[in-house]
């Protein structure tokens, strides 16, 4: 379970936008569009390698 702190003089839409935030990262969200339909696990494997590569090549291309 997810709780916020609102602070003193804390608009709602401060205290809604960080509660977002801390749902997001949780992943609960990410979690349950997977599980709506099966993907075979060498699909799986293949779109992780192409979003690995992506990363990698976005890394390089930061640093350099």
């Amino acid at each position: 379970m997810i709780i916020i702190n609102v602070k003193e003089n804390e608009s709602i839409d401060k205290a809604l936008k960080r509660f977002k935030k801390k749902f997001e990262k949780t992943g609960v969200l990410k979690e349950l569009r997977s599980r709506t339909a099966y993907e075979k696990p060498s699909v799986a494997n293949r779109t992780m390698k192409i979003k690995a590569a992506y990363k990698q090549k976005m890394y390089a291309k930061e640093n350099y």
